[in-house]
């Protein structure tokens, strides 16, 4: 994944984001001239890129090219690959996200809902709770900060545990979510926002229940 950050290191630099593109000369060997490919570009005319991780040749043009970006951009393409790919989800199942009112948790929680599952999110203040119920279609969301014991918390939603969890926060959160997954419940780790300005992050003091409550090992089964 890259930094957008970046982006504004230079001032006059090309904005970077998704994007397609047509090969007009390589000498990689993995991508030859007139070839189509998605992924992080440069918004420029043309572009020499020395490092192509961040290219995926197109294979499919029978549908409009445009739609290798994500009609819901970057955030749609990181909720889904996330969801899907890493959780697995099963009608029915119990899931949980972290920041849920953010870009991705929003359209997280979308998701389950689409696949006929239960999901609870989180945010840190009444009015996202409140769009998170009324407008994004989660069953259940709490400020975490009014919260004084967040495994009580998680508890109170999901008493018999969790089976998904979409991480985006990390630290206590995570700490108290690992206590009440569910066996072979799946985790996609996509942020942790809470520890990024620490200089010293929280330590997560039961990791153990990932060994014990087979974690991620559900995927494919």
């Amino acid at each position: 994944m890259w930094d957008f950050s970046l982006c504004f290191d230079v001032m006059l630099q090309p904005i970077e984001g998704l994007g397609v593109a047509k090969v007009v000369d390589s000498m990689h060997l993995n991508f030859k001239k007139g070839d189509l490919v998605w992924g992080g570009t440069k918004w420029e005319e043309y572009s020499i890129v020395n490092d192509p991780q961040l290219l995926f040749k197109i294979q499919d043009t029978d549908v409009p090219l445009s739609y290798y970006t994500g009609i819901l951009g970057m955030p749609g393409l990181t909720a889904y690959v996330g969801f899907y790919d890493i959780c697995a989800p099963k009608k029915g199942e119990y899931v949980f996200v972290s920041a849920a009112a953010g870009a991705v948790g929003q359209l997280v929680g979308q998701f389950a809902k689409l696949s006929g599952c239960y999901v609870v999110g989180s945010a840190g203040t009444k009015e996202k709770v409140d769009l998170l119920k009324s407008k994004f279609g989660f069953d259940e969301a709490f400020n975490y900060k009014e919260e004084q014991d967040l495994d009580a918390a998680l508890k109170r939603y999901f008493p018999d545990g969790i089976d998904i969890y979409f991480e985006n926060v990390g630290g206590k959160m995570l700490e108290a979510v690992l206590s009440n997954m569910r066996l072979n419940g799946r985790i996609s780790a996509c942020g942790m926002i809470s520890q990024y300005n620490l200089e010293q992050g929280d330590g997560v003091h039961n990791l153990s229940q990932i060994i014990a409550k087979d974690v991620n090992e559900a995927i494919g089964r």
